[in-house]
């Protein structure tokens, strides 16, 4: 049984994972709060390493990423558990729980796959990959090795060294900022706001960086929202106002029924951050996008999915209209 990375056995006997801020002690036979990690005899085992609950190719826009190879096409894989509870979860089939139909694929089986579809990465997502640290470790190094490049689609809530060891393979990253408030993080999500934070500011010094923010109607007035998304986009401009911010319309699943979020909602918090950054998106609303050159106006890329055309952009990746380099990996 493959044995986790991150963890310390105290002088009684007892484990405590490293991974994330809960820092679980389970006891012996018990799983942490991800429902991946086991204990046993006082060593932390990995009991779902390579059961894998989904596989497919997709656009790489429905990670989102739009400012990383747009319009390719990219292996996804998905796995079990998470180390979150939100309760409006899109994947709560497999998130919440170890239940799902799975298969074992070793990473070098994925990186086979990768290859077969003609993927050029990896995209680890779905689920929370991140308590699957140790398998998506190796299969990046892996994807490497054979030239493939790797994504990760995460909520963020890592302790500081496994962040930066995995971030640190990572070719692209997408991170779901949820909200500014500690308690709502804390009481609601089961995280910590400080890790994810902490996450983003990593990732944005080590590879290519996307955010997503997942707009909830009933969490907060249609104001807070507003406002918590203006401070969401000052603390990403802080690190750059090019890191491109997802705005995400929230629709009703099985687990939580509030009414969806408008489109007037959603493009009025776009607005707002548009203000403090150069590329905001919104999502889930079927509507086409486009990134423009935050100069002139040039249009760089075109969305009507699954169509996406690259448009005024040189071959030394400039911008066309005004000789910018272009915020596009790669550009053309």
């Amino acid at each position: 049984m493959p044995e986790a990375r991150y963890f310390s056995v105290a002088t009684d006997g007892r484990v405590t994972c490293a991974l994330c801020p809960h820092r679980c002690r389970p006891a012996d036979g018990a799983y942490g709060l991800c429902g991946v990690r086991r204990n046993r005899g006082g060593r932390l085992e990995l009991p779902y390493y390579g059961s894998v609950s989904a596989l497919a190719t997709d656009p790489i826009e429905k990670k989102p990423l739009y400012h990383f190879h747009p319009g390719a096409q990219i292996l996804s894989v998905g796995f079990l558990g998470c180390s979150l509870r939100c309760p409006y979860c899109q994947n709560y089939r497999i998130s919440h729980g170890t239940t799902a139909q799975t298969r074992y694929l070793g990473p070098h089986a994925l990186v086979d796959a990768a290859r077969s579809s003609n993927s050029f990465a990896i995209a680890y997502t779905y689920n929370e990959p991140t308590i699957h640290f140790e398998y998506v470790l190796e299969a990046a190094e892996a994807a490497h090795a054979a030239g493939i490049k790797n994504v990760l689609v995460t909520a963020g809530n890592l302790n500081d060294e496994p962040a930066r060891e995995l971030l640190g393979v990572m070719d692209a990253v997408n991170i779901d900022l949820k909200s500014l408030d500690p308690e709502y993080y804390r009481r609601t999500l089961r995280a910590d706001l400080d890790a994810v934070l902490n996450c983003i500011r990593i990732a944005a010094g080590l590879t290519h960086l996307e955010v997503t923010t997942l707009l909830v109607p009933d969490v907060l007035s249609p104001d807070e929202q507003v406002d918590e998304v203006d401070r969401m986009a000052a603390f990403l401009a802080e690190l750059s106002p090019s890191i491109p911010y997802h705005l995400s319309a929230y629709h009703p699943t099985p687990s939580y029924r509030a009414a969806p979020t408008s489109a007037a909602q959603v493009h009025r918090c776009a607005e707002v951050a548009l203000a403090r950054l150069n590329y905001v998106y919104t999502g889930n609303l079927g509507e086409d996008s486009r990134t423009l050159c935050p100069d002139c106006g040039t249009v760089w890329v075109e969305r009507r999915m699954p169509e996406v055309t690259i448009g005024s952009v040189t071959p030394e990746r400039r911008c066309s209209g005004c000789g910018r380099p272009v915020d596009l990996v790669p550009a053309g």
